[in-house]
């Protein structure tokens, strides 16, 4: 597993902590690979999910320390998302 996949772990467990997430959600972060998310935390995978977010590693960074809104990443076209949108939102509250 890569260093950037290890800290994407980290960091998405440490902000899912005592939060609840009842569906699957996978970040794809290109050219490093995919975290999946769920109710038993964060782990690299790559899984089907309820939800799949693509970015390059530096949006994923930038969102995760909270210097870029998830939701602008999304409209400016950084951040993609394939599948259940309301899953996407769900779980930007449960990380914001």
């Amino acid at each position: 597993m890569s260093e950037t996949l290890d800290q994407a772990v980290a960091a998405l467990n440490g902000k899912m902590a005592g939060k609840d997430f009842d569906g699957t959600a996978k970040f794809h972060i290109t050219g490093e690979g995919s975290v999946v998310i769920d109710s038993s935390g964060a782990r690299a995978s790559d899984e089907d999910t309820d939800v799949t977010l693509t970015a390059d590693a530096d949006t994923f960074q930038s969102i995760m320390e909270g210097d870029l809104d998830p939701t602008a990443a999304f409209m400016s076209g950084k951040l993609a998302v394939d599948g259940d949108m309301g899953m996407a939102m769900k779980l930007g509250s449960v990380l914001g």
